[in-house]
């Protein structure tokens, strides 16, 4: 079963962007994927900001990106960048931890302002480490989802839409990934 890991980068667990997230393991969990989640904020502080290589806490969140066949990298945009504390994780990934990896890269702005920071904040840092794999990814604004009277975050149908379509890249890309390595082995 294909493996894919959600590099969770912000600082809020209760941020409306964790509604894109839900979204995108449910829809991947129905092709069959295997999804696993790095909430970096409830990673060890100390660990992030000391560059604790060795701590246990990332050595098993670096483990599950090595293990992943394809990363979504999940930001809300602050200050045109994605948040600090994804940079604090991804300055702990090893040099070449993206290398063949198939990346997504999911963001949310308050406006379209900020729609080029994946291509000029994030996918720079993404090419350092190894990922050369790279899928164009979601901007999404904060109005494409919207919390209800129940307090549940609703996304709207265009911004569905558009993650259909980039979870179906990704879905076939990891999937044809998945079948080059088994044919690999076979050989």
């Amino acid at each position: 079963m294909a493996k894919i890991v959600v590099i969770n980068g912000t600082p809020s667990l209760v941020s409306r962007i964790n509604a894109v997230i839900e979204y995108a393991e449910a829809s991947l969990r129905q092709r069959g994927f295997e999804v696993e989640r790095i909430n970096v904020a409830e990673l060890p502080a100390e660990d992030l900001i000391h560059t604790k290589f060795e701590s246990e806490s990332i050595v098993k969140a670096n483990g599950l990106v090595a293990e992943a066949d394809a990363v979504i990298v999940v930001s809300p945009v602050y200050k045109a960048s994605y948040t600090g504390v994804l940079k604090t994780f991804l300055d702990l990934v090893p040099q070449k931890g993206l290398a063949g990896k198939i990346v997504l890269p999911l963001f949310m702005g308050g406006s379209l302002a900020h729609l080029l920071s994946i291509d000029y904040a994030l996918k720079p840092v993404l090419s350092v480490l190894g990922a050369r794999h790279i899928l164009s990814g979601v901007y999404a604004v904060d109005s494409q989802a919207v919390r209800n009277d129940q307090g549940e975050v609703e996304l709207v149908e265009e911004l569905k839409l558009r993650l259909n379509e980039v979870l179906e890249e990704l879905a076939e890309e990891t999937n044809h990934k998945v079948a080059r390595k088994v044919q690999a082995k076979q050989l």
